[in-house]
């Protein structure tokens, strides 16, 4: 098919060890990368940091049968629905037990993009993956992709090829622990979930 026939991301694979640090290390260096799930994806533009220490974060409480892969070791995939109506993607960061993630909110689509626009049923590539809940449905992950590694087909993170800008703010869409700056963007990108304040 036309659509796979892509050029390979440039950036080396990441591994679970680049996801073995703090939550606030990764959350930035993920801004630029290039997320693809069954070759379909694009660049991380946006994601939100989470550590368990902070009220919004899900494993606050401690683990539950939904959560319990936050408290597993680094570099695993956390699936979780959103108001029972979108699927949302983590990283797991930090060491077994901490149960930190790095929520990814917005990609810029380059692989798959056909594949995407059947998936979410609209054209413009701005609106496919610009939101957790759109970038799920547009790279088709759900609850059977909870618990996967982050370096195993189907899954594959290639860094970024150089760092670039990034702007950061406070996270969108909680209800508590809402003034943290924890949400991370690439400046300047179209393809956010929501823009940054100037």
């Amino acid at each position: 098919m036309a659509e796979n026939r892509v050029p390979a991301p440039a950036g080396r694979l990441l591994t679970r060890k680049f996801f073995a640090r703090s939550v606030h290390e990764v959350a930035p260096d993920l801004i630029g990368a290039t997320l693809l799930v069954d070759g379909v994806g694009g660049i991380i533009t946006e994601v939100e940091a989470y550590h368990h220490t902070e009220p919004a974060a899900h494993s606050f409480n401690g683990p539950t049968p939904r959560n319990m892969v936050m408290f597993g070791p680094p570099g695993f995939l956390y699936v979780y629905r959103s108001y029972g109506i979108h699927w949302c993607m983590n990283f797991v960061c930090e060491k077994e037990g901490s149960a930190s993630a790095v929520l990814i909110r917005a990609i810029e689509p380059t692989h798959g993009i056909p594949a995407m626009r059947r998936r979410r049923g609209l054209h413009d590539e701005r609106s496919l993956s610009s939101g957790p809940g759109k970038l799920c449905e547009a790279m088709a992950v759900t609850n059977k992709h909870n618990g996967l590694a982050l370096d195993v087909p189907p899954i594959a993170i290639h860094a970024r090829p150089r760092k670039p800008e990034i702007v950061s703010g406070i996270r969108i869409g909680i209800t508590k622990a809402v003034e943290l700056p924890w949400r991370y963007g690439l400046k300047g990108s179209r393809f956010l979930s929501k823009p940054f304040p100037a």
